[in-house]
């Protein structure tokens, strides 16, 4: 890895790959085998960060409002704060860990190949993905699942099954996070080169044919200079963006790829008018219930997951550290609300809580597949920058159904024997939603019938739980190869291609589409 103030001012590469993410670091290693690639990531190194590197650090990172943070706190126009990644490895340098696979009908609906799939996949866990040790919190969330219904159990597995599982974890038994920056070491050394703290400004196209073509991009250092990396002369040389459901739709509109009203009003240069960049932005809606616990519990993130038939899966995260983090990230404000100063306030109030506010741990529900879509669209042509984007929780009243069916497998885990031991008998199911409800988890104006209706206890409680996706889908910007509609040289691989998040959690199958998608073209540069 290199700061991109060492970088030459104009260099070639057979790849640029924008964006050294959950996507972009396994698909770079792959194609450093056999080709020259160039990886420019916005942020900087996740290994020398105390905030990511450790299991018992998960919160710190998202908490960091700092310019050189590895996460950019954004809220969206629905009031829901949200963050998107700013580090070498993505998303999976700041999440909460959860390792699972998609589903056999996900992976079919997509048109990959199950063989190859599934040949990534193992890649991609014989250096991220671990067996995590579970303790009393998790082992009862698991066995009050099974208890209530949720069968079968199927023991620890990576696979996307019906019932009750044990997921993987990218941290190990010593705590440490093992992000796709890890997979880097896969890579052929001679081949790759990393530049961090690169953000690209621009991608940079020839347009003298029938066709635009991609043939390099721009990107500063933290100094302010501008570089220039081109493609070496070649037809199956190409830019790569893995920039994540934000960064990559927002980058195609400042490069002149997007809706051609739009980009006018930024004073951007048409290259060509795509008006379904930015569109379909979905965001799976979380809504958790805290249960303060009579006994000590664990430090745990998210180890065990219900897979529901009812639309919605079932997870639960407990301890101090989670419940500061899920207080001060995943707050929700109404919009005139939403100002720095108010939300830091909040947050900043919630360090004076006495300990005992924290002694206990969510139990939340996330909605699969949700049918209520949004847009992105650009505030300035500033690429560091977050754009708008507003996600339209609920506004589909299936998603609305969904939410409330969960929140009753919640109250029925609740209430499980299993559970027992971890809960205060004198408090009704009504009083603990009333306390979530009326918590500082979010400063929107409060419905006082909120725990009698689980429709309004949905509404006022949305957060998320950063799954969002779309904005470059396939088959409206990107074709089945993933290669950007009506321009050559220029491919979106990440989560912004997606219509629907792929299984519990999508850091797995985001990994394994980058290790996918570069066996795949160097077969056909072959």
């Amino acid at each position: 890895m290199h700061l991109a103030t060492t970088a030459p001012l104009i260099s070639y590469y057979d790849y640029i790959i924008i964006g050294g993410g959950t996507a972009g670091c396994p698909l770079a290693a792959t194609l450093s085998q056999t080709s020259s690639v160039l990886l420019l990531e916005r942020g900087g190194s996740p290994f020398n960060n105390p905030n990511t590197t450790h299991l018992s650090a998960f919160g710190s990172a998202l908490s960091d409002l700092s310019p050189k943070s590895p996460s950019q706190r954004f809220v969206s126009e629905d009031g829901v704060i949200n963050a998107r990644a700013r580090v070498l490895g993505g998303g999976s340098s700041i999440n909460a860990g959860f390792y699972s696979r998609a589903g056999s009908e996900y992976i079919e609906n997509a048109g990959w190949d199950a063989k190859l799939v599934n040949e990534s996949y193992r890649w991609v866990e014989r250096m991220v993905a671990f067996h995590p040790p579970l303790r009393q919190w998790q082992s009862a969330i698991r066995n009050s699942l099974v208890e209530i219904g949720i069968r079968p159990y199927n023991g620890y597995t990576l696979d996307h099954l019906y019932g009750t599982k044990v997921g993987g974890t990218i941290f190990d038994r010593y705590g440490r996070r093992h992000s796709s920056a890890d997979l880097l070491s896969y890579a052929n050394p001679l081949g790759l080169t990393v530049y961090l703290h690169a953000p690209v400004e621009r991608i940079l196209f020839a347009t003298q044919g029938r066709r635009p073509r991609a043939n390099g991009v721009m990107y500063t250092d933290a100094n302010g200079m501008s570089h220039w990396a081109y493609l070496r002369r070649g037809a199956k040389n190409e830019v790569i963006v893995c920039s994540g459901s934000l960064g990559s739709p927002q980058l195609l509109m400042l490069s002149g790829l997007g809706p051609k009203e739009h980009l006018e009003a930024h004073n951007i240069s048409v290259v060509l008018d795509k008006p379904l960049v930015g569109q379909g932005m979905s965001d799976n809606p979380m809504n958790a219930v805290f249960i303060p616990s009579p006994r000590p519990v664990e430090v745990s993130l998210i180890q065990v997951v219900g897979i529901t038939h009812n639309g919605s899966y079932i997870e639960g995260a407990s301890g101090t550290l989670f419940t500061c983090f899920q207080i001060g990230q995943l707050s929700t404000v109404p919009p005139k609300q939403r100002t720095e100063e108010a939300l830091n306030r909040a947050i900043e109030a919630m360090r004076f809580l006495p300990r005992r506010a924290f002694l206990g741990g969510f139990i939340l529900e996330k909605i699969m597949n949700p049918l209520s879509r949004g847009y992105l669209e650009l505030r300035s042509t500033n690429p560091n920058d977050n754009p708008s984007v507003t996600f339209n929780y609920f506004k589909d009243n299936g998603d609305l159904e969904k939410c409330v069916e969960g929140v009753k497998i919640i109250e029925r885990l609740i209430q499980a024997r299993s559970f027992s031991s971890f809960r205060y008998n004198h408090l009704p199911i009504r009083t603990l939603l009333n306390m979530t409800a009326n918590s500082p988890v979010n400063l929107l104006p409060k419905h006082v019938n909120a725990s009698r209706s689980l429709l309004q206890f949905c509404k006022d409680t949305v957060m998320t739980i950063w799954h969002y996706h779309g904005g470059c889908q396939v088959d409206k910007v990107v074709d089945r190869d993933y290669k950007v509609i009506g321009v050559d040289g220029l491919r979106v691989i990440d989560g912004s291609t997606f219509d629907h998040s792929p299984g519990t959690n999508p850091q797995a199958t985001v990994m394994m589409l980058g290790r996918y998608m570069g066996v795949k073209m160097l077969s056909e540069r072959l």
